[in-house]
């Protein structure tokens, strides 16, 4: 099937035929740019552009490594979830959490906030110079056969 024939029917308004009204690129086959394979212009990695991350992406995947760096939660606990600033190539993190107690609550805090800065360091690719972590919330644990309240 001819390209003229398969345009006219797609029903598109294009002039058909030897590509018209089309620009070189769109009716040059994959890989070619105009016409010669060798022609095409090798563009500098630095002179490509850039892939930007959107903030809330960013926080997203400081709270799925913070859910990662606390193990086990308690049965109640919610996910952390995590706010983020990014400015020009560096992202300050607040991750928000609920822990169960007893725990050793800096310990915790101290191995998320660790774990946070270089697991997002490295997925985004930007520096992380701060990452504050806010406990909510504490689930206290409670014992077996044991009532809840004052008797």
């Amino acid at each position: 099937m001819s390209s003229e024939t398969v345009s006219s029917e797609a029903g598109g308004n294009q002039a058909v035929g030897s590509g018209a009204g089309r620009s070189g690129a769109a009716s040059a086959g994959p890989g070619s740019a105009g016409g010669s394979r060798g022609s095409r212009a090798v563009v500098p990695p630095g002179e490509r552009g850039a892939t930007r991350i959107a903030d809330r992406v960013v926080a997203k995947i400081a709270a799925r490594v913070a859910r990662e760096a606390l193990g086990e939660l308690p049965e109640a606990a919610a996910s952390p979830h995590a706010t983020v600033a990014v400015h020009h190539g560096t992202v300050r993190i607040r991750v928000h959490l609920e822990l169960g107690y007893p725990t050793d609550i800096g310990a915790r805090c101290g191995r998320v906030r660790r774990h946070v800065m270089e697991r997002v360091g490295a997925l985004v690719d930007m520096e992380v110079p701060e990452v504050a972590v806010h406990v909510e919330r504490l689930h206290p644990a409670t014992a077996h056969g044991v009532a809840q309240g004052r008797t």
